[in-house]
């Protein structure tokens, strides 16, 4: 039998912020790009992601955890993957200095 007072007990609160997300209910198909799309499809896409991002409450949290996970794919927090890498970029090469 588990012994319950090993566990590490609940864990809602760190997704807690997506219930009230702005994205909630849109489809994934906005902020995560089909395999090959490219030029301005994608660009269309990341835009229509990135607007509904704008007026989320939401908004650095995500940000916060996709950068903290280093999440490799989609819009999250209103920056795209690359956006994102070049952020993590940018915050290693000041905290070198």
């Amino acid at each position: 039998m588990t012994e319950l007072s090993r566990l590490p007990g609940r864990a809602e609160h760190v997704w807690e912020w997506q219930a009230t997300a702005a994205c909630r209910g849109t489809g994934s198909e906005w902020f995560f790009h089909p395999e090959g799309e490219r030029g301005e499809e994608r660009a269309t896409r990341d835009e229509t992601a990135k607007r509904i991002c704008a007026w989320c409450p939401v908004r650095a949290q995500c940000l916060r955890h996709a950068l903290s996970v280093q999440e490799p794919y989609g819009v999250w927090g209103g920056l795209t993957e690359e956006e994102r890498r070049r952020t993590l970029a940018s915050t290693r090469l000041r905290s070198k200095t």
